[in-house]
């Protein structure tokens, strides 16, 4: 079966920077796999970094190139990383590459993910119930991605502290006040983020009752101060530990292995180490500390980003709310006619389709009811 991900590697000896690191996760998985490879590309700055250093690492094993996995949406616009992905497969030489066409079998109800909910239940994240779509595209190969990018390698809490310790005396009004702002103690940073969650209405299909609960759980993930100190924190946050688990236990119930080099202790420690108290200027900073060798800068410095929250919803997705009668969930949090109306949006907030699957399952368990009360 390969790595099952996330066995920490070790160094040969001493310290290891978070780049050699990095490569040790992914050469330990690589020579499990004996020399296959794949990685989830979809053209962004975490899946392209993770492409060329995987790249790098099969060459000097003498492996065979990865195979990039890309999966396109040809009905969803803001999916389209096509010009990105072609710039970086041209660089990196890569000529071999998979193509997965997406239509709708990665939205919240699609038949797809209706089989894995009956069969699992609620699982987070909700990719997990359509991931096993990629593992055909290379099997028998150890299947890379860049998760846990967004929060390893972005700015911290300290970011704007250290802008300002490294800048000074030209420091913008604006920095001034987010520097002060992330010296606020973590206490209460929280009653000010439930306050004006609560002014704002953010959330509004939670109770009144139960919204300052679930704001001061938002405002629970800001993490220490010290950058090293809360880099290392976010493996310890409970959304990323079940991305971590859930999507490699689900790999290899599908027969396959999944590996996330980002989230992998090793790596961390090491990413922590070289960033110290103070940390990187920023997540582009942190992409050049790590991969300038291996991409252009015009990669490493990116800000745009697909979306793919519209290629989650759909109209099977509005059909269910329309007739949904209020079941699957607790009426002591979530007020169904807000949620409903939430649901029939375009896009609805990532929070709220979640709770779409809870809401299908309880459909399904009444029907079964009502079914054997009438045979």
């Amino acid at each position: 079966m390969g790595l099952s991900a996330n066995v920490p590697a070790q160094p040969s000896e001493g310290f290891c920077s978070a780049r050699e690191a990095l490569e040790a996760v992914i050469e330990d998985a690589v020579v499990r796999a004996h020399g296959r490879a794949a990685v989830l590309f979809s053209g962004g700055r975490d899946s392209s970094a993770m492409l060329a250093v995987v790249t790098l690492v099969c060459r000097r094993l003498g492996a065979d190139d990865p195979v990039p996995v890309t999966a396109v949406y040809p009905h969803d616009p803001d999916t389209d990383e096509t010009s990105w992905q072609q710039f970086v497969l041209d660089h990196l030489g890569l000529r071999r590459r998979a193509v997965i066409e997406v239509t709708t079998q990665r939205r919240m109800l699609s038949a797809e993910t209706r089989g894995s909910l009956g069969r699992w239940g609620t699982v987070w994240p909700v990719a997990v119930h359509t991931q096993a779509l990629y593992f055909g595209a290379a099997e028998g190969a150890v299947f890379f991605t860049g998760e846990g990018g967004d929060g390893l390698l972005a700015g911290a809490r300290i970011t704007p502290l250290s802008l300002v310790r490294q800048d000074f005396p030209r420091v913008p009004g604006s920095l001034a006040r987010a520097a002060a702002a992330a010296l606020t103690p973590n206490p209460v940073y929280r009653r000010t983020t439930v306050r004006h969650g609560l002014d704002a209405g953010w959330l509004p299909w939670i109770r009144p009752a139960a919204r300052p609960d679930v704001l001061a759980g938002l405002a629970a993930t800001r993490g220490p101060l010290r950058w090293d100190r809360s880099r290392r924190g976010v493996l310890r946050q409970r959304s990323v530990e079940l991305v971590d688990a859930n999507s490699v236990v689900a790999a290899k119930l599908a027969g396959a292995t999944l590996c996330h080099p980002l989230l992998n202790p090793f790596f961390v420690d090491s990413l922590a180490e070289d960033g110290g108290a103070w940390g990187f200027r920023g997540r582009t900073d942190v992409f050049r500390h790590l991969f300038a060798d291996l991409l252009p800068d015009a990669i490493l410095a990116r800000t745009s980003k697909a979306a793919f929250n519209s290629s989650r919803w759909g109209d099977d997705e509005r059909d269910f709310a329309v007739g949904w009668t209020g079941e699957g969930v607790d009426p002591t949090v979530v007020d169904p006619g807000p949620l409903r109306a939430e649901w029939l949006k375009e896009r609805p907030h990532p929070v709220a389709s979640f709770l779409v699957h809870d809401a299908w399952l309880a459909t399904q368990t009444a029907a079964a009811s009502d079914a054997g009360g009438r045979e």
